[in-house]
């Protein structure tokens, strides 16, 4: 009897890969091993609509918890497998029991970067990656007061929305000069710095987080280098994330930035795949290898794993994209902004809640942040992907359709 397909970790890309097996046509065993007690679940709602209470879990579900029954998969949950041993072709489980495989596949995400500071394990001291996370977080945030977030990045900035709306006094505190530095122009750093004050949040940049202080186990303050303090009833920690490689490394295969595959996501081992957050993987269209944290890539690498351990070669070439929900504010995300020389801006950031920036690099389109602007981010897609070159002056003329900026 074949061992199947065994999938590493229980995310957005786990769910799909599943789903693609089935769909693609493989009739053997799946095992979903995951260290969570759940099965596969969005992530990105978690900072947003779910932590606000607007939706319940069964909305941040990737697929429904019969799927897998439905779909003949067998859901190890809450079970963590702890060594890869290539060789046998075996996982081994923290039970210490052993699953065999024909096909591994490693979904095994990425997990908070914790600051390891002074107090960093007193009570009140939350970070935002799991479902139980929001679930503490809620229960703080029932009993109101003040909230602090450490880092302004945008689940900082999503966790900091959800809470000033609940009436929480909110801080934010961001090490480099502005929020959303390192993926945003200023423009865009300007324009959410005074939604969010707008809102009531304080906002403080360029400082460093040194420590939390308390009593009787519990947060009371936090203290930055340059000696400032503020009091806080409660913190959220948002600074970054660490792709989740010891399992490959362990093995023995390549790790760089992430588990390195190629554009089938196949890694240097050609019965063990990589797909999510944890990869490190070419990009054709923006023509070099990057490591994404993203919900799109997590679907697509899912169904390219899947179709390739089908014996079909779908290679792996998006354009990435992201999103955040902020107050009434849809951002939207195209590509990547790196090494733009050139910025153009459709509609007045200044005085509207509405407009699009988008980055060129030698006349190219290379990236774009579009702010309740359905139709800008939708036709840069097709226009980053096309390497289209439009002239600046079109770009940001209003009054030209943006379906027409392909002509």
């Amino acid at each position: 009897m074949s061992d199947g397909v065994i999938i590493v970790g229980a995310g957005h890309a786990a769910g799909q890969a599943v789903a693609s097996l089935r769909s693609e046509g493989y009739e053997g065993p799946i095992t979903v091993i995951g260290d969570e007690p759940y099965v596969p679940y969005q992530r990105p709602p978690l900072s947003k609509k779910f932590l606000a209470g607007e939706i319940d879990i069964d909305r941040v579900y990737f697929k429904p918890p019969d799927f897998y029954d439905k779909s003949q998969a067998e859901m190890l949950l809450g079970r963590k497998v702890v060594e890869v041993e290539r060789p046998k072709k075996l996982v081994h489980l923290d039970d210490g029991s052993t699953r065999g495989y024909d096909k591994l596949i490693l979904a095994t995400g990425s997990r908070v970067r914790e600051l390891n500071i002074p107090g960093f394990d007193l009570d009140g001291v939350f970070y935002l990656r799991t479902i139980e996370d929001v679930e503490a977080i809620q229960g703080k945030f029932n009993e109101g007061g003040k909230m602090v977030v450490v880092g302004g990045g945008y689940i900082g900035l999503e966790v900091a929305a959800v809470a000033a709306q609940r009436g929480i006094d909110v801080t934010v505190l961001e090490m480099a000069p502005r929020v959303l530095a390192r993926v945003v122009d200023p423009i865009l750093s300007k324009f959410y710095t005074k939604a969010h004050r707008e809102a009531g949040v304080k906002i403080e940049t360029g400082v460093t987080v040194s420590g939390f202080e308390g009593s009787d186990g519990k947060i009371e303050r936090i203290d930055c280098g340059d000696g400032k303090t503020f009091d806080a009833d409660f913190a959220i920690v948002g600074v970054g994330i660490i792709p989740n490689v010891e399992l490959a490394d362990e093995a023995g295969l390549k790790v760089e930035n992430g588990i390195v595959v190629d554009e089938l996501c196949r890694t240097e081992d050609p019965d063990i795949y990589a797909i999510g957050d944890c990869t490190n993987h070419p990009n054709p269209i923006l023509g070099t290898r990057l490591r994404l944290e993203s919900v799109h890539n997590a679907l697509e690498q899912g169904k390219t794993a899947a179709a390739s351990i089908c014996g079909k070669e779908k290679p792996y070439a998006q354009v990435p994209w992201f999103w955040s929900d902020q107050y009434d504010l849809k951002l939207q995300i195209v590509g990547l902004s790196a090494g733009y020389d050139e910025v153009v801006v459709r509609g007045d950031p200044e005085n509207e809640r509405s407009f699009a920036v988008f980055y060129l690099k030698d006349g190219v389109m290379i990236a774009s942040d579009a702010v309740n602007r359905a139709p800008e981010h939708m036709m840069s897609r097709r226009l980053i992907a096309a390497k289209a070159k439009i002239p600046a002056t079109k770009l940001a003329d209003e009054s030209i359709n943006m379906k027409d900026m392909a002509e």
